[in-house]
């Protein structure tokens, strides 16, 4: 019966994860056991793709297969592996079993198989038991069977998302015949928002249009962009990456364009700017917000005509560049207060995709917070890390104004916490609420409220007058948005003229009213 149910979703059209999904679940009632999971190899790690009875930040585990013995074990043979109850290997999901949240696991049962697609290793199934000798018998045989039938669920998977072109058969840009493009699954995430994103991303990359990032700090927008040059007909050919941001306006023509040796004192050679190190590739201009105008039009001018000239050369260069370029500053404001150019903003916006906030993302969050756990207990030689429930609560709750730069930094700092006050490295330790130092008074809306009717600032500095103690660095950013507010009173809402009257420069002045949730 169960060997028909899994033999019928091999002739329905299913998501793939729902596919998968139906073959744990139905192997964990098949064999009464507390756990199933199915896991790809990706290089030198596993990557759960389909869990049961496991914790649902999991999925976004990676396990490196030289830290995880039983994994490896697994791995070596073709055959079904089964460890003896009494196995003093390391579980690799201890402490993970959603029945026994943060408990080691007892003395239990463990087996798996190794799976291969077309002759290739793609991965392992993998099963626990909370009872010792709950896979004895034939167990190891009829896993076998299951094995061959999970083997069919992956091929038929693959083979959907051929035909949905899902997977991208490009000509290579050199001999005869085909190359499958591969992307590195680091982008974790299963929610609607992030798969809606990664779909577009696929059919915008095969285009050869200028492609603009819009994010928040810290949504991963190299991330995003190196899944484009991946996903690209140039994906054998170089990305250069640009930080804007870290561009001095004296450095920036050179870094972007090159020199000619007495160009300028201590041009002692000539040099090949960014743009001709991306010939036939991808360049990616980070913060291009962040560009000083000196340097707009000469870029604006590649883009445009697909040359460069040299600082200090009279001669034009051709270059072959696709340009991704990524920004957390509204452009549109930036045009309109004359930071930067519009014709400029019209040639890069060509398609412009804005990324989803972590908090838009639902659980995400959790997957993600596994995938950091899991780094930080490889880095640390812990035997487990976790999540009790009211950590994944808070988690959840929490607005995320760093997004997923700011999650990573708070797992590994609880982590750190944790060791510190005493946790070994041979427990399972979990991560409680407390550790993680979430202020859960924040709301999302704060992160984004508008710059008008900002006069409240002066209020809070009366009513701080009103404490007897107050830290110091409240005192600061109080007095900061305060002087902001004012300067854009007396200028009318005009940022780079607010950025004259404070003394500042202007793209300071917008990096600093982001931290201060002034925009």
């Amino acid at each position: 019966m169960i060997d028909l149910m899994l033999l019928s979703d091999l002739v329905v059209n299913l998501p793939s994860a729902v596919r998968l999904q139906r073959l744990v679940s139905v192997l964990r009632e098949q064999f009464q056991c507390g756990a199933v999971a199915v896991l790809r190899l990706e290089e030198n790690r596993l990557r759960p793709v389909a869990v049961d009875g496991l914790v649902h930040e999991t999925l976004g585990r990676r396990f490196v297969v030289a830290q995880h013995p039983r994994l490896a074990a697994i791995l070596s043979r073709r055959d079904p592996t089964r460890f003896e109850p009494g196995s003093e290997l390391p579980d690799p999901y201890d402490g993970l079993l959603d029945s026994q949240v943060g408990e080691p696991l007892p003395v239990h049962d463990c087996m798996g198989i190794s799976l291969y697609v077309e002759g290739i290793q793609w991965g392992v199934l993998t099963l626990d038991a909370l009872e010792a000798g709950a896979f004895s018998g034939e167990a190891t045989q009829t896993l076998k069977h299951f094995g061959l039938l999970a083997e069919a669920a992956i091929r038929v998977t693959r083979l959907e998302q051929e035909l949905q072109g899902l997977r991208l058969v490009r000509e290579p840009h050199s001999g005869n015949g085909v190359s499958v493009v591969e992307v590195e699954e680091e982008i974790v995430g299963q929610s609607e928002a992030l798969q809606a994103l990664l779909h577009e991303l696929t059919v915008v990359a095969d285009s050869e249009l200028p492609v603009l990032l819009l994010g928040e700090t810290g949504v991963g927008k190299e991330l995003f962009a190196r899944r484009v040059h991946v996903l690209s007909r140039r994906a054998d050919r170089p990305m250069v990456h640009v930080n804007c941001a870290a561009l001095p306006e004296s450095l920036a023509e050179s870094e972007l364009f090159g020199h000619v040796k007495g160009a300028f004192s201590g041009a002692i050679s000539e040099r090949p700017g960014r743009f001709e190190a991306a010939d036939g590739g991808t360049l990616f201009l980070d913060e291009v917000g962040e560009l000083p105008l000196s340097v707009q039009a000469k870029l604006l001018r590649a883009l445009q005509n697909g040359e460069i000239q040299r600082l200090g050369s009279d001669r034009p260069r051709r270059v072959n560049v696709r340009v991704i370029a990524a920004t957390n500053r509204n452009l549109h404001d930036s045009v309109r207060d004359g930071d930067f150019r519009a014709d400029l903003y019209h040639r890069l916006s060509v398609y412009p995709v804005p990324i989803p906030p972590l908090r838009e993302r639902g659980n995400d969050v959790l997957l993600l917070a596994g995938r950091f756990l899991e780094l930080n207990r490889a880095r640390l030689g812990l035997r487990s890390l976790r999540l009790p429930p009211d950590a994944e609560t808070a988690l959840c709750r929490y607005p995320w104004p760093g997004n997923v730069r700011e999650l990573e930094h708070v797992i590994s700092r609880a982590v750190l916490k944790a060791v510190s006050r005493g946790a070994t490295r041979t427990e399972i330790i979990s991560l409680g609420a407390e550790l993680l130092d979430l202020d859960e008074g924040v709301d999302s809306q704060e992160m984004v409220r508008p710059m008008t009717g900002m006069g409240s600032a002066s209020a809070e500095i009366g009513h701080a007058e009103l404490q007897t103690v107050m830290p110091m660095r409240e005192v600061v950013e109080s007095s900061q948005r305060h002087a902001i507010q004012q300067a854009l009173t007396a200028s009318d809402g005009n940022w780079a003229s607010a950025a004259r009257m404070l003394n500042v420069d202007a793209s300071n002045l917008h990096k600093l009213a982001y931290r201060l949730g002034l925009k």
